[in-house]
């Protein structure tokens, strides 16, 4: 369903002098307005302090007309050199094909076809097995092909004498199971066969959209005998595909289907596809995938010279509809504007993006109009791409996900969940509880995002006195974390105010821009599991997972790690005997109370939903010292992490399992001054705006702030 006023922009991160470029679909008659904002706030909870996003209209505020711009899932392969190419003197296609919805509706495997005069051919799966279509003419295997299972099919006809025919046969056969045969019949002369047209790999094209009949499975070799060849083990981290035939007719792939999949030749003796490039000989489609939108731009802005880094959006309205695209302005790298970094988690925010729940009820509905929330929920649109938390419709876990799209997540006052004891927000609104608070404080701050870190290395962080995190770093490549460490190790000070952070490895590439892929191996929380063999990242190559799986747990840079997972509920933390020596009370001046931290617009507690403790043998600094720990959480609403279990009740670490059910606020020292403080909560942040920002967990955060970034500020209130 097309949402009635949404888009997107060209970047996420832009600098002084630099342009940003929107993309918008408005379904309105009337021209849609697109004005300038600064995000402070997003939280609508009527309960808390009002979201806050100051109008900065005078920069920027245009008006423009309205044009519906549509997204078209699904994935295909793209040989547009093949339309100046004719066929030989008879058609003969073939393919080896591993289908994961063979009972769905016709799903094109190779095609060249004219979509309105019908002319070309497209050999196609069917719930009756495999077919040929020739022009207007038809046959079909008539046996059903089974869910992933290997076949090697194929088709021929001949325009002198109208013989068709087609054929499928398993490449492991199954007792008792009929499913391997081959057709032929007689069509009507002329057999229409040539089509200047492109051939299209999975899919065939459409007069009204670019694609349609997208295939749901794994494609490997498919081949026009005397035509063209394509090997898909080639160019494996690219989205090209290479022709090994005689006329050289590669192709690109459109909507990012899956890569580095095990191939019909896969045995289990190699499982790292840049070892074996052969045995990944097959691309993974589905008719859910999307990359890139397309949408042609309707306006640019170029970022002033004076404008503060920060958080930004073009606020869209048209009629009674309303979005806001956020952006972010980051500094020019040794130039900061202020002592303190917000790090923004755009990685984390990316892999999350239309993140459909299954949870937007009528009840959720009603919070939404009453709290005047964002209103477009990805369970209502799924045509703007899926999550890395989604399944596919075939089952099969979702690897990419793209920025050039609908973000939908990501815009303020955003609702996750219909959260009973508090806002139900998670990612970038629920960080805006932070920006929030420092707004509150008065602490001016610069703000950068994991994909400037990644691409500008420690250099981007190297004049700050304080780096903070938001509420779930979870997502890293070895370039923000050795960013992240060699900060730390030299200087800086940084404060993980979050849970579960540092925990999955993901993998960015040029030659796919706007994408980012994660592998769900061995182990971790997670809401599906790679197959068998496809551990290792198409983009990069390198093992996927978790951080932990490749020897670098998140307690070796922030001293906790991830430990236990609960329902979206919030508890206290409790200070430990180190919070009042002499050495660290300087944390809690001002905290009136042992325990602390009951109460927040996240899940109504500071200590909640997933949980980081410390632990040595994982690398947690033996001068790290617990200052507080979380307690409270009912065993039934909590687990400990699959990587901590070993059986029903022995765990890791040899500790019982309700021990590990806890978030342990932790504070290191490092070398050269710095130091690191981390509280391993998703829900702390959300206690931060709790009675006006006047609280314990406000006092203690102030604090170590205030000391970290050597601001010489005074308690506000």
């Amino acid at each position: 369903m097309t949402a009635p006023l949404t888009g997107y922009a060209d970047k996420i991160s832009v600098r002084v002098g630099e342009k940003i470029t929107f993309k918008v679909s408005s379904a309105g008659p009337n021209p849609y307005n697109a004005t300038l904002v600064k995000i402070v706030r997003g939280d609508p909870n009527p309960a808390g302090p009002p979201p806050k996003l100051e109008d900065l209209s005078d920069l920027f505020d245009g008006r423009f007309a309205s044009r519906v711009q549509h997204a078209w899932p699904g994935s295909y392969g793209l040989v547009d050199g093949a339309r100046a190419v004719k066929l030989p003197s008879a058609l003969a296609v073939e393919a080896v094909i591993w289908p994961t919805l063979p009972d769905d509706g016709p799903q094109t495997v190779l095609s060249r076809r004219d979509p309105e005069s019908g002319a070309g051919f497209a050999l196609v799966a069917t719930p009756e097995g495999m077919a040929l279509e020739a022009g207007s003419a038809r046959v079909v295997v008539g046996k059903p092909l089974r869910a992933r299972v290997w076949y090697r099919v194929w088709a021929s006809a001949d325009p002198r004498t109208g013989t068709l025919r087609v054929g499928q046969q398993p490449l492991r056969r199954a007792h008792a199971i009929d499913d391997e045969g081959d057709a032929e019949a007689t069509a009507a002369l002329p057999l229409a066969l040539e089509a200047a047209q492109p051939v299209l790999i999975g899919a065939e094209q459409a007069g009204d959209r670019p694609a349609r009949r997208c295939f749901n499975g794994k494609i490997e070799a498919p081949a026009i005998v005397g035509l063209a060849a394509w090997d898909f083990a080639r160019r494996m981290d690219t989205m090209e595909i290479e022709d090994c035939g005689p006329n050289g007719l590669h192709g690109r792939l459109v909507n990012l289907p899956t890569r580095a999949m095990k191939g019909a030749a896969w045995t289990g003796a190699e499982r790292d596809w840049t070892r074996a490039p052969h045995h990944y000989a097959a691309i993974h489609f589905h008719d859910d995938d999307l990359h890139d939108c397309g949408w042609a731009d309707d306006f640019e802005f170029t970022i002033p010279k004076d404008m503060r880094s920060g958080i930004y959006g073009i606020q869209l309205s048209c009629g009674p509809h309303r979005d806001v695209i956020p952006f972010f302005v980051r500094p020019q790298v040794g130039k900061p504007q202020a002592k303190v970094c917000y790090l923004a988690s755009t990685f984390t925010y990316q892999v999350y993006s239309n993140f459909s729940r299954g949870v937007f009820d009528e009840a959720f509905r009603r919070r939404v109009a009453d709290w005047k929330a964002f209103p477009n929920h990805p369970d209502e649109h799924k045509d703007y791409g899926l999550s890395t938390y989604n399944h596919h419709r075939d089952g099969s876990g979702v690897a990419y996900s793209s920025r050039l799209r609908p973000l939908l997540t990501w815009r303020p006052n955003f609702l996750s969940f219909n959260d009973a004891a508090g806002s139900g927000l998670r990612h970038l609104p629920a960080d805006t509880h932070l920006t929030g608070w420092l707004d509150r404080m008065g602490v001016a701050f610069d703000v950068v995002t994991d994909h400037d870190l990644d691409e500008k290395g420690p250099a981007l962080l190297a004049s700050y006195k304080v780096v903070l995190t938001g509420t779930h770093p979870e997502y890293h490549t070895a370039g923000t974390l050795d960013a992240l460490q060699t900060y730390t190790e030299t200087g800086g000070r940084l404060m993980y105010l979050g849970g579960n952070g540092f925990y999955w490895r993901v993998a960015l590439s040029k030659k796919v821009p706007g994408a980012i892929e994660v592998r769900r191996t061995e182990g971790g929380i997670r809401t599906w599991a790679a197959e068998p063999g496809e551990y290792y990242h198409a983009f990069d190559g390198a093992y996927g997972g978790l951080w932990r799986r490749s020897d670098r747990p998140p307690n070796l840079l922030c001293g906790i790690g991830f430990s236990s997972q609960g329902t979206f509920v919030g508890n206290s933390y409790r200070q430990a005997a180190a919070a009042r020596d002499n050495s660290h009370a300087w944390v809690f001046e001002g905290v009136k109370d042992e325990l602390f931290g009951g109460y927040g617009f996240s899940g109504g507690g500071a200590a909640g939903f997933e949980l980081d403790r410390l632990d040595h043998r994982l690398g947690s600094p033996l001068n790290a010292v617990v200052l507080a720990s979380s307690e409270g959480h009912e065993r039934s609403n909590f687990v400990v992490v699959h990587e901590e279990r070993l059986g029903m009740v022995s765990t890791v670490s040899g500790q019982p399992l309700a021990q590990l059910i806890r978030a342990d606020m932790t504070y290191i020292e490092k070398p050269a001054g710095g130091a690191v403080f981390s509280v391993g909560s998703i829900t702390y942040c959300g206690s931060l705006p709790h009675n006006t920002f006047n609280n314990d967990v406000s006092r203690l955060t102030f604090n170590v702030l205030n000391r970290f970034g050597e601001l010489g500020l005074k308690w506000p209130f």
